[in-house]
């Protein structure tokens, strides 16, 4: 029973993940234009349309590999806040880089110095440690304690 209750928190802790970093991601995005914004409805409205594909992009793209990261967190009862942030970071870059939105990388020579690292880039690391901060402190920061047996009070 407490197998069921724990996947049901991590499900929801999944979610509410995604849109805490959906909603990083566009703020990133928007973030140099956001003094200008006056708050009028059809901003607002452009805000959570952004905000809705974010959380889209990064279900779609995170989804799968953070579900087996999750696994092996409550396999090896990972408890560590840092644990979390880091490896939201790297999932989040990991996956701008191979889901194609990244620019093409060039052969690095003499001639061609590597490009610097990309305002979207750090906007994915930035949703991806939101994402593992969120999530820690839904679920993670109990990680495997269902297997553990429960202490009765007296």
């Amino acid at each position: 029973m407490a197998l069921i209750g724990r996947i049901i928190v991590i499900a929801f802790a999944i979610m509410v993940a995604t849109l805490a970093a959906g909603v990083a991601i566009t703020m990133g995005v928007l973030g140099p234009e956001w003094h200008a914004f006056s708050g009028d409805v059809g901003e607002r409205a452009g805000f959570w349309v952004g905000v809705f594909f974010a959380t889209s992009f990064t279900g779609a793209v995170g989804l799968l590999p953070a579900v087996i990261l999750i696994v092996l967190a409550e396999a090896f009862k990972v408890r560590s806040l840092l644990a979390y942030l880091a490896v939201g970071a790297a999932l989040m870059v990991i996956g701008y880089y191979t889901s194609g939105l990244a620019p093409p990388s060039y052969e690095e020579s003499i001639d061609h110095p590597p490009p610097p690292i990309s305002h979207a880039a750090e906007v994915a690391a930035a949703a991806g440690a939101v994402f593992g901060l969120t999530y820690w402190l839904l679920a993670g920061r109990n990680a495997g304690r269902w297997r553990e047996p429960r202490q009765i009070a007296s």
